[in-house]
């Protein structure tokens, strides 16, 4: 496999638009396309993530009409994924294969997606239908719901009280918060405190709505090369040096929800081929769509022992200035904001940005390597992607 890297990145701001998933996806693809200094005629294939613009928009077969209302090629075939929220971070994943298969040169990828266009009772029921419809559906299984037993039986595994567990949740989304108020794109840009989060009302005991990540419009980009063709269009690559992708099917797989195990294999695999350890990792993006899942997302990919990062947040450890790794720098899924079929793009433009030195005050300093970590439906899909910077 010969080197590949990322050139031009862009996203949409996140949070309710008027604009379709085609208008959104073509913002940010064109603001990808100009950062790589590259045309439409230059693009090679179209990967395309989006779940639901068959409900969002009425429009499925999106691949083939963003891929006209863009201008690429006749000769560059479209392809549209869809993986629950892991959906744009698969696009991504098999645009790099492709590419560093030689198959390609120079591709398009990244995801769109417009939940607010779909009511609270739509969007929750098509969300729904990422968990498995003969053995979760029929139980009124939510994913606020599988994220509070995550929690219930966290606290019941290592001894921990429900309300203490939940103090440290609220922490998380406390530091997300922080973090998203300094970002332009996010959908939160406003601090909240502890308290806030403890009183907001309950969604699924214990998690309060501001564990939860909102129902985000959004899309976000990234112009995929080889080497060769990369260091051509930016003087500033960024490495895919590292992937992974596991599958769990339904939760019912996945009988101790305190490890999210195709995260464990997944990463794993990431971390084996980009020849780096945890302790590598300068930042992360990662798929914290409630509270509690940040805590076990930042154990299964080896930040912490288990059972003993529930207090990273409140330690300020996963904070920027942190000397650990710091998580969620662009406010995470819970700030930032989860347009689910554009989400994976989004985590991938916050690592190019940083490692690029282009993310201002939220900027962590000497990041050098990052890791993306996105998860699909009850633990059904996680995949990672490791980048590193140019220098």
């Amino acid at each position: 496999m010969r080197e590949v890297a990322i050139a031009g990145v862009a996203m949409t701001k996140f949070g309710i638009s008027e604009d379709t998933c085609i208008e959104m996806f073509g913002q940010a693809a064109t603001g990808a396309l100009v950062k790589s200094d590259i045309e439409p005629k230059d693009i090679e294939a179209l990967f395309l993530g989006n779940c639901l613009g068959d409900f969002e928009d009425g429009q499925a077969h999106m691949g083939a009409h963003i891929h006209t209302a863009l201008g690429l090629p006749m000769a560059a075939p479209a392809f549209r994924f869809e993986n629950a929220c892991a959906t744009a971070t698969v696009a991504i994943r098999q645009a790099a294969l492709m590419v560093g298969a030689g198959i390609y040169d120079v591709v398009l990828a990244g995801g769109t997606e417009r939940v607010a266009a779909m009511d609270t009772p739509m969007a929750t029921r098509t969300f729904a239908m990422a968990s498995n419809s003969c053995y979760s559906a029929p139980t009124g299984i939510t994913f606020p719901g599988v994220f509070a037993m995550a929690a219930h039986m966290y606290a019941g595994k290592y001894g921990m009280d429900i309300s203490s567990l939940s103090e440290y949740m609220a922490h998380v989304s406390v530091k997300n918060h922080f973090h998203a108020s300094m970002n332009p794109k996010a959908q939160f840009q406003k601090e909240i405190s502890v308290e806030k989060v403890l009183e907001s009302f309950m969604v699924a005991d214990p998690l309060h709505f501001l564990d939860c990540c909102p129902f985000s419009d959004g899309a976000s980009a990234v112009v995929i090369a080889s080497k060769e063709k990369a260091v051509q269009m930016t003087d500033k690559p960024v490495y895919i040096i590292g992937t992974g992708q596991a599958a769990g099917g339904p939760v019912i797989n996945n009988p101790d929800m305190t490890r999210i195990k195709p995260r464990e294999v997944a990463s794993a695999m990431a971390y084996k081929e980009a020849g780096v350890t945890p302790g590598d990792i300068d930042l992360c993006e990662l798929h914290d769509c409630f509270t509690i899942a940040e805590i076990l997302a930042i154990e299964g990919l080896g930040f912490y022992e288990f059972g003993k990062g529930y207090d990273a947040a409140k330690k300020g450890e996963t904070r920027l200035g942190s000397d650990r790794t710091v998580i969620n720098p662009s406010g995470g899924l819970k700030a930032k904001g989860h347009p689910i079929g554009a989400t994976g793009a989004a985590q991938v433009t916050e690592i190019v940005e940083q490692l690029r030195g282009e993310s201002k005050e939220r900027q962590v300093e000497g990041a050098r390597t990052g890791l993306v970590d996105t998860l699909g439906g009850e633990f059904g899909t996680v995949c990672n992607l490791i980048l590193r910077s140019y220098a």
